[in-house]
């Protein structure tokens, strides 16, 4: 049985990308959604979300509540644990899969994580075979992304990546809250990009 947390997550992710015209080109929301089970790890960047009182939002209140209220029962991610990416960047990024591998939810069509990341946090430069396309809820970040020039998106914004194009994240005086979702290359995990080494 899927926990309700997970249900009301869905719902609102749902509501949130039928709602966006950009989120709506990148992928429509899939039709083939199927519950499966979940084993909750907790990580440190779950306490930082817990303590959080930065993540203004009008827009998504809804679904940023919900990321929230799912925390406790989710599958944190670690997605760059061993790579020397160092122990303040993994205790403060947060990650987990609402539709996906360890996710409550898993589809051919679409995958999909939320994002949190309290102020002044770096995420470097990486990269993956997925194209991708962010969809802030809560709070403010800068996006950077390679051919374009950085960008500070709030809640309603969009940032796509194309396939294997290297981008990276920095909150400054705010945190932020994202809607993540992947379609195609769904299993190759990013990695750490060269842009990362030069700048």
């Amino acid at each position: 049985m899927t926990d309700p947390h997970f249900e009301t997550l869905l719902k609102q992710a749902r509501a949130a990308l039928l709602s966006h015209p950009q989120t709506q080109d990148f992928c429509a929301f899939p039709d083939d959604v199927t519950p499966q089970a979940v084993v909750p790890f907790h990580a440190p960047c779950a306490d930082y979300l817990a303590r959080e009182t930065g993540l203004f939002s009008d827009r998504y209140a809804g679904l940023r509540d919900a990321f929230v209220a799912a925390g406790p029962v989710a599958t944190w991610r670690e997605t760059y644990k061993g790579t020397g990416i160092g122990k303040h960047f993994m205790d403060r990024f947060g990650c987990y899969c609402l539709i996906g591998k360890d996710g409550a939810y898993i589809s051919a069509q679409m995958f999909a994580w939320v994002v949190y990341m309290p102020a002044h946090l770096h995420y470097p430069w990486h990269h993956h075979p997925a194209e991708e396309m962010y969809l802030v809820i809560a709070g403010e970040a800068e996006f950077m992304r390679e051919g374009a020039s950085p960008e500070v998106l709030r809640a309603g914004d969009t940032c796509f990546h194309a396939s294997n194009q290297p981008h990276a994240m920095e909150t400054h005086d705010h945190p932020v809250m994202a809607l993540v979702m992947w379609r195609n290359g769904f299993d190759t995990p990013p990695v750490l990009s060269e842009v990362a080494q030069a700048g």
